[in-house]
């Protein structure tokens, strides 16, 4: 082990850790990066001897995993693969002798379904934990339930650089807690905002040049993209052309290997690089001879949208965690420097951490893992934060739609196969649904789509391409479906390939992105989603009537540029998907009339139509036409009359006044949410619009109110009130109000205190009014305008109405609607 090795940090905690150990079966640790717990700790856990079994360590990142198995093999002397190995999607690195293994994406998931007792593993650490992949907050809750139900001898261990301590210890209540304080140098942190309208490349490369002539050191340069990065690679290269003994390195998650182990390997002496990268190099990655960091303070972060079913990649501020995270890979071996191109005031105005991705994924792929697992709640799984109920909703109506899963959330033979392939359930739905024919091109689309042409929608066109043996990728792509064949215990044949099939295989995948070419645009779809996409003008697939769309982005407009799709003719969408039809009316604002129409449907596509007589159609048909045009018209196309319009207002009232009881929701939103229950029973005899303004609102809503709140609101909410005159007079009702009653002042004589409605709760508004009619106060504080203000309007209408009383002590006096004659 190198002496730099046994220096780190963590070492200084090692003792408390093991003995921790013995006694806990549940670890947190806490560590800045550099600390050492990614390679240091794992690497004298597996030297510990009083630990036999397997030391499973699940890395958030692929390169990481990758780097970290490859640099502790190192330490022992050896090549990854022997007691140090790693598993990463499609490539794998062990042997019967491993003992230490690091694995990232869905392969721990994988090894619990498996094997749900974990069989000879002792210790299972969750490094970079606080990056909250979903990936590892299925894990960690799948592996509490392995320790709790088939494994009490399993040790946990959750290791991070910054932890959301209170999250952890809702679902980790008796786990010990250790924290490593790090050996951070210094770092000089320096703020060098955009300008207003000044160019971002330009700007970074400003940035990045003024720091290699004025600093020394290695640069590492965090960008939100790949596209910035080659844009920055391109620019920054022609400037240093002539500049000796430096290097300008991308790194991201789309080079192979050895273009980023390229960029992470120490120079040779007297030489520095400038390393361009993306959020891969946040953690866990050490980038040797790192002394300045600039930071553009972005990331692209991908967010789910329920309503479109779409995941928008966004670029967004980074939180203040990844901030100083990013900082800190400045004071690794010496005072570094940190540049970020964004203010002060900014870096204080972002979120102190970034939201996981459990609350902003779709949860389709969780969903299916969860169900597989038994747990098709999950409410049941220990989460460090529950997914919304929307969310989980909406991932189980995608999974049912892919035929993975069935309507009481158990696993099809279809679902249990693409849970086998280990792929994206969209993808796996693909391979398992399609038919022999064509489960050649199936295979091809899976890896096209999973490794797509930059700048090239056409998923078939590259399938084809392929096909020739002409893609720029042939062989990682032919890597990819022999494996892909292998996990379907099959042989691939090139020479199954249909390319005019591709669309079809996309459907399987995407039937909910079924586009249909609107007839005003040769560039404009509805997906059978509802949604809308557009491709490019200068897009192959413009001409193309349907599309089966795989990729979309989506942006601000209401419509998502597609990204991938291939063409998909009528005549498959009838032979491969269950087309719905049924007789639909429709309101014409052109004909003013309705319209009746025979549709064949899928999704909210209309395939095909062929108008009909609305005397053919059913009356059930009809109403349903006929709701449909109130919702689109509004209610205001209903005969309401007064009466109906004040038992709403009543009813809308008690809602807010008497909260208690189950009162129906009749504002507008309300009663067109609710329209086919409480309107449709009254609209077997109504065969056209004329014959809406027929209906008894009054009727209806009565109907609805039902028993016994039709009497409650007469009771608590009254039409009206009788007075002390023994009048009895309307109260006005109004949402958002107090009623109102309009009353000569007269006729409240003797009365002491404001009447109420709501059983009390509620003080009615009083106009009272002149002789005349006219108002002369409104009050709800009866006896306080008796006591105080009624003088004014004594002194003032005695002289103009002296036929009427207006006695010195009206609260005790004769109340009347006539005049002082009427009194003797």
């Amino acid at each position: 082990m190198t002496q730099a090795l046994s220096n780190l940090p963590i070492g200084a905690i090692l003792e408390d850790i093991t003995a921790s150990l013995k006694l806990n079966s549940q670890l947190i640790i806490q560590a800045p990066p550099g600390a050492g717990k990614s390679t240091f700790l794992p690497l004298q856990l597996l030297l510990d001897p009083q630990w036999q079994g397997k030391i499973i360590m699940l890395e958030p990142r692929r390169l990481a995993a990758k780097s970290i198995a490859n640099f502790i093999a190192k330490q022992l002397g050896e090549a990854a693969g022997h007691r140090v190995g790693y598993r990463i999607r499609g490539e794998s690195k062990t042997s019967a002798s491993t003992r230490l293994e690091i694995v990232t994406e869905g392969i721990l998931t994988r090894m619990i379904q498996s094997d749900p007792e974990l069989s000879g593993v002792e210790l299972l650490l969750f490094d970079e934990f606080h990056e909250r992949s979903i990936h590892a907050d299925l894990g960690l809750a799948l592996a509490l339930e392995v320790q709790q139900v088939f494994n009490e001898q399993l040790k946990i261990v959750v290791m991070s650089a910054t932890l959301d301590q209170a999250g952890l210890h809702s679902i980790m209540p008796d786990a010990a807690i250790h924290t490593s304080e790090g050996r951070g140098y210094p770092i000089e942190q320096r703020y060098a905002p955009l300008k207003p309208n000044q160019n971002l490349i330009a700007h970074i490369c400003q940035q990045t040049n003024k720091a290699i002539n004025e600093e020394g050191g290695s640069i590492l340069v965090f960008l939100p993209s790949v596209g910035l990065i080659n844009a920055c690679l391109e620019s920054l290269t022609n400037d240093l052309s002539q500049t000796n003994r430096l290097k300008v390195l991308p790194l991201h998650g789309g080079l192979d290997f050895a273009a980023q182990q390229q960029a992470i390997q120490p120079c040779n002496e007297g030489e520095r690089k400038v390393v361009l990268t993306t959020n891969i190099a946040e953690t866990s990655l050490t980038i040797e001879g790192v002394r300045i960091v600039i930071d553009s303070g972005l990331e692209n972060r991908a967010s789910f949208d329920l309503s479109s079913g779409i995941t928008r990649l966004e670029q967004k501020w980074i939180s203040q965690a990844s901030a100083i995270q990013r900082a800190g890979r400045a004071g690794r071996t010496e005072p570094g420097i940190c540049i970020r191109l964004f203010s002060e005031s900014q870096f204080n105005q972002n979120p102190s951490h970034t939201m996981p991705e459990i609350l902003r994924s779709d949860l389709a792929p969780l969903m299916l893992e969860a169900v597989q697992w038994g747990s098709g709640d999950l409410t049941e799984l220990q989460f460090v934060d529950q997914p919304s109920t929307v969310s989980v909703s909406a991932a189980a109506a995608l999974l049912q739609r892919l035929t993975l899963l069935t309507s009481d959330l158990t696993l099809t033979q279809q679902g249990k196969q693409a849970l086998q392939l280990g792929l994206e359930p969209r993808l796996g739905a693909m391979l398992s649904r399609a038919p022999e024919p064509l489960f050649h091109t199936a295979l091809v689309t899976t890896a096209v789509w999973e490794e797509p042409m930059r700048n090239n929608d056409d998923t078939a066109f590259q399938v084809a391409l392929f096909a020739d043996k002409k893609h720029p990728k042939q062989g990682a792509l032919k890597r990819r479906i022999e494996n892909l064949a292998a996990r379907c215990q099959r042989k691939f044949s090139a020479a199954s390939i249909q390319t005019g099939q591709v669309g079809v295989c996309l459907s399987f995948a995407f039937p909910d992105r079924i586009g249909q070419r609107r007839s005003f645009s040769g560039h404009q779809y509805q997906l059978s989603s509802g949604h809308g996409a557009f491709v490019d003008e200068n897009s192959r697939l413009s001409s193309d009537e349907y599309l089966a769309v795989a990729n979309l982005q989506k942006g601000r407009q209401s419509a998502s540029r597609v990204l991938a799709a291939a063409p998909i003719s009528l005549m498959d969408l009838e032979t491969y998907h269950h087309l719905e039809q049924e007789d639909v009316v429709q309101w014409s604002d052109e004909k003013q009339a309705m319209l009746a129409e025979h549709q064949v449907r899928l999704g909210q596509l209309v395939i095909k139509r062929k108008p009909i007589s609305p005397s053919e159609i059913s009356s059930q048909v009809l109403a349903k036409g006929l709701l449909n045009y109130i919702a689109k018209k509004g209610l205001q196309i209903l005969p309401w009359n007064k009466d109906s319009q004040a038992l709403r207002s009543r009813v809308n009232c008690a809602r807010a006044w008497l909260p208690e009881k189950e009162w129906p929701n009749w504002s507008d939103q309300g009663l067109l949410n609710n329209i086919e229950e409480w309107l449709l029973p009254h609209l077997d005899n109504v065969r056209s619009v004329k014959a809406l303004q027929r209906l008894n609102m009054l009727d209806i809503l009565n109907a609805e109110l039902g028993w016994p709140l039709n009497q409650e609101i007469n009771t608590l909410l009254p039409k009206a009130l009788k007075v002390p005159s023994g009048s009895t007079k309307a109260i006005h009702y109004s949402e958002g109000q107090n009623p109102k009653l309009s009353i000569k002042l007269q006729e409240m004589f003797g009365e002491p205190q404001s009447p109420t409605v709501a059983q009390g709760r509620v003080k009615v508004t009083l106009e009272l009014l002149s002789p005349a009619q006219r108002p002369l106060q409104v009050t709800q504080d009866l006896e306080g305008f008796w006591n105080g203000a009624y003088k004014e309007v004594q002194k003032e209408m005695k002289g103009r109405y002296p036929k009427h009383p207006w006695p010195d002590d009206p609260a005790s006096h004769q109340a009347t609607s006539k005049t002082k004659r009427h009194l003797k």
